[in-house]
């Protein structure tokens, strides 16, 4: 869900945050940075600002310091940050301060450098749109930086697959009831308070996402859950907690510090030898069976003759796409739900109405319950799985706002912010799933974007919302949902994805 991590600046802290300087003039300027755009000023009229580091406000004559256009805080997750930020785990950084106070400071535009990396941000909805209305017909990510010098260096598993866009009925279709169906713990084996790491993070959705990559499941569900598999989840974690720290890292620095580099390594080595020893089980078991009459990904690739080191590479980053993404907003759905009691009971009222006690697991049922699908954009919108997404426009400069752009700049589009925009979502930051039952002509539609938008958006979108929208009906058919005595206030912070900062403890209580 989300696509891949465009493995943007999540932190938008770094060692310095400015907002984005007009070009004052071509004289008597200096470098604020070593980095430096070739950007001169627009021609014509009117002519957009033109981002720059060079001429920065404080050169120009009628320059006056004021608090908006102090640096951002450095994020401990920078080399040699020491900002106010709160401190966090090595890796992560908190979600709110960088994005949401960076746009308070700066306004919606602003530029700052992670590591060495150097990135303008734009953190509001229209201006989000008008980056991605200009990407072109082949859109440019981020260089997806310690991802890419892995696969470069130790993997040979780094070619793509074609892009194909599956339309909700014929995902269906090739789910089948045997690759999505509802498995829900037994009601005596669930405590009165447990971990939703335990119950719910990460074991369903790898679930249901095996099945469908390589039919066959992982053992998530079982009273002890296969070491293999638990060894996966922890390298899966590992992986994303340290790409934000070895793309902060410049490279030279991974020879006198090496171990964050080959730990990220071994994560990502582990990932594949896992996926590829499913994949090959599956391969072997066709050839020696036959073709059966309900194919995983895994024989639809086979059948076309896509090379192995192909699929061992994508049906890998599938498997890992589907795991921590789904079980995020699992999490906190329930959370928000059990915080929430009036909603979750009329969302049951509505899935007993639709599906029955019995808890059916027709996809068509489900469709009649819109208060299910408007708890998890509600979800998604308060904590969307990639809270940042980035883009490069290689061939032109590109009009943002009042500013030109230089072409092959890092642009990072901060989705979290713009996601609690009040102006567009009034109380921001409050769990009203009622504001999606009814049209609203006043919201932007790229407010919003938790699975991307246009030729790079999530692929596996349909099959994320079928996975959350029949986990959701399933446990709350079978569980009324409470916080945990004495709990507080779980918030969010930046692990590449977004995450909760702390355990989420839940009761689950038999219906």
């Amino acid at each position: 869900m989300g696509g891949d991590p465009d493995l943007a600046p999540q932190g938008l802290g770094g060692h310095k945050g400015t907002p984005v300087p007009p070009v004052w003039g071509s004289g008597g300027t200096r470098e604020s940075q070593s980095h430096q755009f070739r950007a001169q000023r627009g021609q014509g009229n009117p002519s957009p600002t033109s981002l720059g580091l060079r001429g920065d406000r404080e050169d120009h004559p009628s320059y006056s310091p004021s608090p908006c256009q102090r640096p951002v805080p450095s994020s401990p997750a920078s080399p040699g940050g020491s900002g106010s930020l709160p401190r966090c785990p090595p890796g992560c950084q908190p979600a709110v301060p960088p994005q949401v106070e960076g746009r308070a400071r700066y306004g919606p535009v602003w530029k700052a450098s992670f590591g060495p990396i150097l990135t303008v941000h734009v953190a509001e909805a229209g201006l989000i749109e008008q980056v991605l209305r200009q990407e072109g017909d082949f859109p440019v990510r981020s260089h997806l930086s310690s991802w890419k010098d892995h696969r470069l260096c130790l993997s040979p598993c780094v070619h793509p697959l074609p892009r194909l866009l599956v339309s909700p009925q014929d995902l269906t279709m090739f789910l089948g009831t045997s690759h999505v169906r509802p498995h829900v713990p037994r009601a005596p084996s669930v405590p009165p308070a447990v971990s939703l790491r335990t119950l719910v993070c990460c074991p369903p959705p790898s679930q249901g996402i095996s099945s469908v990559l390589f039919s066959s499941r992982l053992g998530c569900l079982e009273q002890e859950v296969p070491r293999d598999t638990e060894t996966f989840i922890r390298a899966i974690n590992t992986m994303f907690v340290l790409t934000l720290l070895t793309m902060a890292m410049p490279k030279p620095l991974h020879r006198l510090f090496p171990k964050p580099w080959r730990t990220f390594c071994e994560a990502w080595d582990y990932m594949f030898a896992f996926a590829k020893g499913h994949i090959d089980r599956r391969v072997a078991e066709v050839a020696q069976r036959g073709q059966p009459t309900e194919m995983c990904l895994t024989d639809h690739l086979a059948q076309e003759k896509v090379p192995m080191k192909v699929i061992y590479g994508n049906v890998t980053e599938l498997l890992l796409a589907g795991v921590d993404t789904i079980s995020s907003t699992l999490s906190w759905s329930l959370y928000e739900l059990a915080r929430h009691p009036r909603v979750q009971e009329a969302l049951h009222k509505d899935l007993v109405a639709a599906l029955g006690n019995g808890g059916g697991s027709s996809v068509t049922a489900l469709g009649r319950v819109p208060l299910l699908r408007a708890v998890v954009k509600e979800t998604l919108r308060l904590y969307p799985v990639i809270p940042a997404n980035a883009r490069v426009v290689p061939d032109r400069d590109i009009r943002v706002g009042d500013y030109l752009v230089p072409r092959k700049t890092l642009i990072t589009l901060c989705h979290y912010a713009a996601s609690r925009d009040g102006r567009l979502f009034p109380a921001p930051d409050a769990f009203l799933p009622e504001r999606w039952l009814s049209p609203d002509g006043t919201r932007h539609p790229f407010a919003s974007l938790p699975f991307g938008v246009g030729k790079r958006s999530c692929v596996g979108r349909r099959l994320a919302e079928l996975e959350v929208h029949l986990a959701l009906a399933q446990i709350l058919l079978r569980f009324q949902v409470r916080p945990e005595p004495g709990g507080g206030l779980i918030r969010p912070m930046t692990r590449t994805l977004l995450v909760p900062e702390a355990t989420i403890n839940l009761q689950f209580l038999s219906r």
